[in-house]
């Protein structure tokens, strides 16, 4: 397994550095760093002597990937790609193209993004499972049919139905939780409970549907035959036998969801005012600030990698027969 773990983080460095090579040079197709200057000046006419103090100040005053006027090894180093690139691997991330510590505000933000994220997730999770454990408990009834259709119908309707409908409703008619905002500390709860509610409820529609069709093929397998005939309960052999066999897929679709507890999610804290890294991620895209949103894909890729190791080592928790070598 050692051997397995230092192989997968070995391939995680030429994985990251292509990320950062595909979405430098897409950046740049966009936008050069001129283009970029007179948007962060903020000026219809701003004149060249302005533009290159700005790129000279924020590092793009530099080639892009190759200086053919430096020799040696400075041809590579003294680059832009270089000087804003390597040092990501070592979890250094700048200053934004507005002259803010990137670090700073990613250990800011991180903070609510967890407190709105972390709880969805998990609370999500069982929410999903259990439905999805007791429409298989009644399948082929008519609780079965109208659990299966009112999971089709949530998960037909727009989330931004469920964050606009919320907030009117429980914010606004009732006025039991704030409408936006956030506050740190003990009150932090009464600004993250009714986008916690929103997106549970959000993507259990689609979730419980996926969980029932996998414990479905997991229901007429032999060892649930065998575990029958052994005289146990329906309810142990769905909750013991047929959860355990069946967390392989489940695994496998929680890893996608692991960049999320860190970066945010974009649409609920843009719409509840909530500081965290999905927010903030938004509008580094609004002011086109090259320098945030490369830090955030970079962070975003690095868990997606460590997601997938963290999967394939739980697979070896819940199946004995997985190996890693």
């Amino acid at each position: 397994m050692t051997a397995y773990l230092i192989r997968r983080l070995l391939w995680a460095i030429p994985t990251l550095l292509g990320v950062n090579v595909l979405l430098f040079a897409l950046f740049f197709i966009v936008n050069t760093p001129d283009d970029m200057a007179r948007v962060h000046l903020g000026v219809k006419r701003v004149t060249p002597e302005a533009v290159e103090r700005w790129k000279a100040e924020r590092g793009y005053d530099k080639p892009l990937f190759v200086n053919d006027k430096a020799s040696g090894g400075e041809k590579l180093t003294d680059t832009v790609f270089f000087n804003k690139s390597v040092r990501m691997f070592a979890l250094d991330f700048g200053r934004s193209d507005d002259n803010r510590d990137i670090n700073y505000e990613i250990a800011t933000r991180a903070g609510p993004s967890l407190m709105l994220a972390m709880p969805a997730f998990i609370l999500g999770l069982l929410a999903a499972v259990s439905t999805s454990l007791f429409l298989v408990f009644v399948r082929a009834t008519r609780l079965d049919v109208l659990g299966v259709v009112l999971c089709v119908i949530a998960m037909s309707i727009s989330g931004l139905f469920y964050i606009i409908g919320g907030q009117y409703f429980f914010a606004k008619v009732l006025a039991w939780v704030p409408i936006s905002g956030y506050q740190s500390g003990w009150d932090a709860w009464r600004f993250v409970i009714l986008p916690v509610a929103i997106g549970v409820i959000g993507s259990l529609g689609g979730s419980a549907r996926w969980y029932r069709s996998l414990f479905l093929e997991e229901i007429n397998r032999d060892y649930v035959r065998t575990a029958r005939a052994k005289g146990l309960s329906e309810t142990r052999v769905l909750f013991v036998h047929v959860l355990k066999n069946g967390m392989i897929p489940i695994l496998t679709g929680v890893v996608v969801v692991i960049p999320s507890l860190f970066l945010g999610s974009l649409i609920s804290e843009s719409f509840f005012g909530i500081p965290g890294l999905g927010s903030y991620t938004i509008d580094a895209i609004q002011s086109q600030d090259f320098a945030i949103v490369r830090a955030m894909v970079f962070i975003g890729a690095a868990l997606y990698i460590l997601g997938l190791i963290l999967t394939d080592l739980s697979y070896t928790l819940v199946d004995p027969r997985v190996k890693l070598k």
